[in-house]
């Protein structure tokens, strides 16, 4: 379940891709949502050191209405 705070979304790959990341998730001891967490915390400090710091302003323009579903909504609304 997830908490107030955090979005759900479908992510969409080949059967290999899904067999390959749960490999790497199992051989690093993670699962395979704290593994895809990882990588991702991961390329946004790598994107901020090479090409700065995402502004909380900028944060602030993205419209999340597009990623979220009914559930989400649900989820939010109580």
């Amino acid at each position: 379940m997830a908490q107030k705070n955090q979005r759900e979304f479908t992510l969409h790959m080949s059967e290999d891709m899904l067999r390959k990341f749960i490999f790497i998730s199992e051989k690093e001891g993670r699962t395979p949502n704290n593994q895809f967490l990882f990588m991702l915390r991961n390329s946004v400090a790598y994107y901020e050191k090479t090409k700065g710091r995402i502004s909380q302003a900028d944060l602030a323009k993205i419209d999340l209405s597009a990623f979220e579903d009914e559930k989400g909504a649900e989820n939010e609304n109580g």
